[in-house]
């Protein structure tokens, strides 16, 4: 299986805009550009932005695939990634977790999502710290 993604880009770095596409179409020449990026006033997105996306989505993902191992089916769950950086880039991602899950204790949901946050493929390829927290939904 491959998965394909597409940038293009014109002009300087300040100046300039690219666009980003993806095989699934999901992004279609969606705009992203310094001020998407850094400053933050057009809209668009940025490759930090999508990677803490992805790793919500996998992170999620991979939380609901060792619940059903087990026997518990989500009714749902709900993960924002924290993407931190600094002058010398990305220092880490953190993972903020709420589940909706008939029949599993705190204690047992924590486990699983520790495992996850260790086990899922983008977290897998990340040479970064990774956190995470888990809660139910009451």
């Amino acid at each position: 299986m491959k998965r394909t993604a597409k940038a293009h880009w014109t002009g300087s770095i300040k100046e300039g805009k690219g666009e980003l596409s993806t095989q699934s179409e999901i992004l279609s020449r969606t705009v992203y550009s310094f001020r998407t990026r850094f400053v933050g006033d057009e809209k668009g997105t940025n490759p930090e932005e999508l990677l803490a996306a992805a790793h919500a989505g996998c992170f999620t993902m991979a939380v609901s695939y060792a619940l059903t191992e087990k026997g518990l089916i989500p009714t749902s769950l709900d993960t924002e990634a924290t993407l931190s950086m600094d002058g010398a880039g990305i220092i880490g991602i953190h993972l903020s977790i709420t589940g909706n899950v008939p029949g599993i204790s705190v204690e047992e949901f924590e486990t699983i999502t520790k495992g996850a946050e260790q086990n899922c493929f983008i977290s897998k390829v990340l040479n970064l710290p990774i956190s995470s927290e888990a809660s139910l939904a009451s």
